[in-house]
């Protein structure tokens, strides 16, 4: 246990709510969560499936039906089939990673992990006493992955490569030419690709996100899809994520699984049919807004002086340089700017330390224009009140 740390975000979540209960007004940016509500349709499914009964276990991977219609909404969205016996249903997606990991990594593995990354995906590779290998992806580069850099850190010990698009934290996406360019070097090396698309619905300004999977149909039996409904459906609570993985790999999470949770919720598993049969419109709603709130969030924010801000292609996330505050009033890196923000200024942020990247923090915009406005101003406030 002492090669893993605990949870970052989950710090903040937690130290917010003693904030709160303290009486202090509290601004959090620091949760990845949608503060919009599902879509109503899903809710009367939720509250059929109490109505009908469903508070039984189901089957270790998962409601068939739901299976099926993972199966199917994935064939639509990435143009390659799965079988239900592909994929596994778990209590979201850290639960779905926890499960890969310790089906898949052992003692002297190296697993890669382009960073800035979210913190979960390097503790869960050391609690299995495997080594991650972080790789840094620069600003200047969009904070993606040069595929030569990738190609360098591969060799004999390396078990998988971990993408995620959009990125937690950056909000950066992969182009189709970046990754036709990474599978082409991962076809020189047997290695698997972890590829976490949680986010892959919301992405702004027109683009059209594409997976991995559907440009390297050649790599199937290694590239491992994994998703959910809790940012697409604004449905975190729910606690329902998948993996699209061979069928062998499914197998052995389904295994372990069986050995640790069992089933998930039976009543979440019925909303989450209901999401994926109720087609995009809600999706395509939070993204509009989203888009809003970013621009928003990036105009009032570049105005600060010391801070740099660069613009995410997806998920919900501003990823920002607060290297020109440093030195200043005692700030000697971004833990200590998240810090002075938290007791000052009464915003909560997440220092880029957390992912593997000083110098930064990470803002999350899914909460409404009002409390974005509000943090912007406090945090203007509080820089404006440093020494220069």
């Amino acid at each position: 246990m002492n090669r893993m740390a605990a949870s970052a975000t989950a710090a903040v979540f937690k130290r917010v709510a003693e904030l709160r209960a303290s009486g202090v007004d509290v601004i959090s940016l620091g949760l990845g969560e949608p503060d919009f509500d599902p879509p109503a349709h899903v809710l009367t499914a939720a509250k059929a499936a109490i109505d009908g009964g469903a508070s039984r276990y189901t089957e270790v991977a998962g409601l068939r039906a739901l299976r099926e219609a993972i199966c199917a909404d994935s064939l639509r969205r990435r143009g390659v089939e799965h079988a239900p016996d592909e994929v596994v249903v778990s209590a979201g997606v850290k639960h779905v990673l926890f499960n890969l990991a310790q089906a898949l990594f052992d003692h002297g593995d190296e697993v890669v992990i382009p960073v800035p990354a979210w913190g979960s995906y390097a503790e869960q590779v050391r609690l299995c006493g495997a080594t991650p290998i972080l790789l840094p992806c620069a600003e200047q580069d969009g904070f993606l992955l040069r595929p030569e850099a990738l190609a360098r850190a591969l060799g004999p010990r390396t078990k998988a490569v971990v993408l995620c698009t959009p990125s937690n934290p950056t909000g950066a996406a992969y182009r189709p030419d970046q990754l036709t360019a990474i599978a082409e070097v991962l076809r020189e090396h047997d290695t698997l690709a972890i590829v976490d698309e949680i986010y892959s619905e919301l992405v702004y300004d027109g683009r059209a996100l594409r997976s991995l999977l559907s440009l390297a149909p050649d790599l199937r039996e290694r590239i491992v899809v994994v998703d959910g409904v809790s940012k697409r459906f604004a449905m975190t609570g729910y606690r329902v994520g998948w993996m699209l993985a061979s069928r062998a790999l499914a197998r052995a999470c389904e295994a372990l699984q069986s050995q640790a949770t069992t089933s998930i919720s039976a009543i979440s598993q019925h909303a989450a049919i209901a999401a994926l049969d109720g087609g995009e419109q809600h999706a395509a709603t939070m993204r509009a807004r989203l888009q809003a709130r970013r621009d928003r969030l990036v105009a009032g924010l570049s105005a600060i002086p010391g801070l740099r801000v660069p613009v995410p292609q997806g998920a919900f996330y501003l990823f920002v340089s607060v290297h020109g505050l440093l030195g200043r009033g005692g700030l000697a890196n971004d833990v200590d700017v998240a810090a002075q923000w938290l007791e000052h200024a009464r915003v909560a942020v997440v220092p880029g330390t957390d992912f593997h990247a000083p110098g930064y923090v990470r803002l999350s915009y899914a909460t409404s224009e009002e409390l974005l406005d509000r943090a912007v101003e406090r945090i203007a406030d509080a820089v404006a009140r440093l020494p220069a």
